[in-house]
C-alpha cells in the first residue's frame, strides 16, 4: 500500500485509462496538494432534527417503524451561499465534485485543518472503485455555530493505492451508497446482521 503524491494524482487524473482517477469539476489545480486532494462542499444537506421520538432505532424491523430519513430535513443552498452548522448537529452532505476511484485506490476523507480548528470533525473512508459525490457526515463539536460556504474547500482526501483491485461496484454484491450524488441518510437498517440479531433476541 502506498500514499499517492501530487505527481501520482496528476498522472492518474490525466490518464485515458478507464480505471483511473476522475474528478469533476476540478475548479482549481491548486486543490492538488503534496499528498492530498482538496474537495469542495456541495449544495445539498440532510440536517438532523429533534422529534418526539426518544431515539433512532436502526434495528427496528416492525411494519410500523419510522424511517430514519424522518429524523432529517432536506435543504439546499447555491454556490457561495452560507450554511450554518450548529453545535452537536449532524449534517449529511456531499462534495461538490463527482469522483470515480480506481479499483485499486481507496480514499480517507478528513476535514481540512482550518475547519477542524473551528470544531468540525470528519473522518471517513471510501472503498476502491467507488463512484459518486463523496459523502460527508459533518458534526460541530464546538460551542458556537459555524457558517460554512457552499463551494469552499472543506475536506482533504488522502488516496492510497493497494496491491489488488477491488470490484466495489460488483452487481452480485450491491452497495448501499455507491453512485450517490446527493446526501443519503444512514441505511443501517439494511444491514443483514441486525435482522439476525433481532431474530435471535426474539427467540429468547
Amino acid at each position: 500500500m502506498r500514499l499517492l503524491t501530487k505527481k501520482a494524482i496528476e498522472i492518474s487524473l490525466e490518464s485515458d485509462d478507464q480505471d483511473s482517477l476522475f474528478v469533476d469539476p476540478l475548479l482549481d489545480r491548486e486543490q492538488i496538494g503534496p499528498v492530498s486532494l482538496d474537495l469542495r462542499l456541495g449544495y445539498d444537506f440532510q440536517v438532523s432534527i429533534l422529534t418526539r421520538r426518544p431515539s433512532i432505532d436502526p434495528s427496528d424491523q416492525s411494519s410500523r417503524r419510522r424511517s430514519i430519513a424522518s429524523y432529517f430535513q432536506e435543504t439546499r443552498r447555491d454556490l457561495g451561499d452560507r450554511f450554518v452548522l450548529y453545535p452537536d448537529q449532524v449534517v449529511v452532505t456531499t462534495t461538490l465534485e463527482y469522483v470515480s476511484l480506481p479499483t485499486n485506490v481507496y480514499a480517507d476523507i478528513l476535514t481540512r485543518s482550518s475547519y477542524t480548528r473551528l470544531g468540525i470533525q470528519l473522518n471517513t473512508m471510501v472503498q476502491p472503485g467507488w463512484r459518486g459525490c463523496m459523502p460527508l457526515e459533518l458534526c460541530n463539536h464546538g460551542s458556537t455555530p459555524i457558517e460554512i460556504v457552499v463551494g469552499a474547500r472543506l475536506v482533504q482526501v488522502r488516496l492510497f493505492e493497494i496491491d489488488e483491485a477491488n470490484a466495489y461496484s460488483d452487481p452480485s454484491n450491491p452497495r448501499k451508497y455507491h453512485g450517490n450524488v446527493r446526501p443519503t441518510v444512514s441505511r443501517a437498517r439494511h444491514d443483514d446482521d441486525l435482522a439476525r440479531l433481532v431474530h435471535a433476541r426474539e427467540q429468547d
